[in-house]
């Protein structure tokens, strides 16, 4: 287990942070939400972890899908954050994946389908974090 610092995160005012990744020098930053005292202006935190499921996913089905030999370049992927209140916290991320510009056979599109609940992401959220995760193939 790797014992690195990976992100660098400090708290720049006006509900924004800027996080650094280490290894590579990136920057992002976050902003508060129009409902939580911010001004919306890139993502919030809670953006970012429904952005990491999405994007989690994703990553898996490309390791996996390069390993079969087949490409699911171009796909894309719309996320949406449901959040509640009492207390205020992600409750569900709805993700919709379109492969409809992947020509893929049967076999390919079971292999991703079974991807879905079995990455990193996925699997480090808690249980009452609703997943509704669907995929659109060509047919």
């Amino acid at each position: 287990m790797e014992n690195k610092e990976t992100i660098r995160t400090t708290y720049i005012g006006q509900l924004r942070t800027e996080a650094v990744h280490v290894r590579s020098g990136n920057k992002l930053i976050t902003d508060a939400p129009v409902d939580n005292h911010g001004k919306g202006e890139t993502f919030s935190p809670t953006d970012l972890l429904a952005t990491s499921l999405a994007s989690c996913i994703f990553t898996i089905m490309g390791i996996k899908a390069e390993a079969a030999g087949f490409s699911i370049d171009g796909a894309t992927a719309k996320t949406w954050k449901i959040m509640s209140e009492n207390p205020r916290r992600v409750a569900e991320v709805k993700i919709e994946y379109d492969f409809t510009m992947c020509d893929l056979t049967d076999k390919q599109k079971r292999l991703l389908k079974g991807l879905v609940k079995v990455s990193p992401v996925p699997l480090s959220l808690h249980p009452d974090t609703k997943q509704n995760v669907s995929i659109k193939f060509k047919e």
